[in-house]
């Protein structure tokens, strides 16, 4: 197996809308704001090489929305999916898969693309099967108020009538020890209904990718919770269990939106979870 960090893209995102009641004067010492009060985000894709198969955890925003659109994030870098993946030796149509952590446009966007004439919308892997959990996506495609900008028509519905999507089975537990992509999964319910993350087994480690369950190494402590998040209350325990037995296990914490901290490590301390290590990818991946 090898694993590939596959840069979608750079964006801002407001700080306070990130760290939700905890005050500025403190998530500003990990993640700086700009005069705009806007914070550094990544979306920072995983791709998994397993003989075979070549699967796509996640593909940030796309390029499909308007200028106006992406206005409003202010978006910074040079880093694309198509350029990433070139640039790691892979083409879109070498994908055989694309696994969604959930169906938020800045991790399920990149998945469709206009067609050539600009008439309508189509897979961006044409060769791939799609991957979410029947729970969401009946979340997602029947959107409550407060989620509804962030599930967008074109991004989700050209998967089904393309006949490309696909259900990942639900264990009635939280924790599923392999799934259809041989990984584990946990499902966590506080930030969106049966979000995904994904628990990868690489040379004796767990790699785990960990989508909006932890936004950034600044959001390590268990009250630190997005306001984005539709179930803080949820967020609550999901974070605590799912850190403790980081902290336990040593886990390699994968960071899609941290721009600045891209794996890291967590231990128990007085206070409680804490961050321990930092790492790149390269040096994990080497």
């Amino acid at each position: 197996m090898k694993i590939y960090p596959i840069e979608a893209g750079n964006f801002k995102l407001d700080g306070g809308a990130m760290f939700g009641v905890v005050p500025k004067t403190i998530w500003n010492k990990t993640n700086p704001a700009d005069n705009n009060n806007l914070i550094d985000i990544a979306a920072r894709c995983m791709l998994i090489e397993d003989g075979n198969r070549l699967i796509l955890i996640d593909t940030g925003m796309g390029t499909k929305q308007s200028e106006k659109f992406f206005g409003y994030y202010s978006l910074w870098g040079d880093y694309s999916l198509e350029k990433s993946l070139k640039d790691k030796g892979f083409h879109p149509d070498d994908v055989t898969d694309v696994f969604m952590t959930h169906l938020h446009f800045d991790h399920c966007g990149g998945s469709v693309n206009w067609n050539k004439d600009r008439t309508g919308f189509e897979v961006a892997f044409k060769n791939a099967r799609y991957w979410t959990n029947e729970n969401h996506w009946e979340w997602a495609t029947k959107p409550n108020a407060r989620e509804k900008a962030s599930f967008l028509h074109e991004n989700i519905i050209p998967m089904q009538e393309s006949g490309h999507l696909h259900y990942i089975s639900r264990p009635e537990s939280g924790f599923t020890e392999t799934s259809e992509l041989d990984f584990g999964i946990f499902f966590a319910d506080g930030h969106t209904e049966k979000q995904m993350i994904p628990m990868i087994n690489y040379k004796g480690k767990t790699i785990c990718f960990m989508a909006d369950l932890l936004a950034t190494a600044g959001h390590i402590p268990i009250p630190y919770v997005m306001g984005y998040d539709t179930r803080p209350l949820l967020t609550l325990g999901e974070k605590e269990l799912f850190l403790k037995k980081a902290a336990d296990e040593n886990y390699l914490l994968w960071l899609e939106h941290d721009a600045h901290n891209q794996i890291i490590t967590v231990e128990n301390t007085e206070k409680g979870v804490r961050l321990k290590e930092v790492f790149s990818c390269d040096e994990i991946l080497k």
